[in-house]
């Protein structure tokens, strides 16, 4: 799997999408506090991190007994960028495509 696809796989997890929502706003959080904003367990958080982490959308450091999140960019950046280009490909043939009706249609 490459770097792209375990982004979007792990973004096609709503908790996931949220939890990096809310880890964007607020720079730095913890699992306890992030739990206690959501529905879910604190297990459940840091088991939904962990799928962030292992793809590099966060990543944790450890301050005493506690390991603080905060989101990394540049998994997002690199899939943005492929979402981009996949965007321009399609401009393109959907261009093609209406100058080719066009030329077909009478006028």
């Amino acid at each position: 799997m490459n770097a792209v696809d375990g982004v979007l796989a792990a973004l096609a997890d709503p908790t996931r999408r949220e939890l990096l929502d809310r880890l964007s706003a607020q720079g730095r959080s913890t699992a306890t506090r992030l739990a206690g904003e959501l529905p879910i367990t604190r297990q459940a958080v840091v088991q939904h991190l962990a799928v962030l982490d292992a793809v590099g959308l966060v990543s944790g450091q450890r301050v005493g007994r506690e390991r603080r999140y905060e989101v990394r960019s540049e998994r997002l950046t690199e899939t943005a960028r492929w979402m981009d280009r996949l965007a321009a490909q399609w401009d393109r043939r959907l261009a093609t495509i209406k100058a080719i009706a066009e030329a077909e249609s009478p006028r």
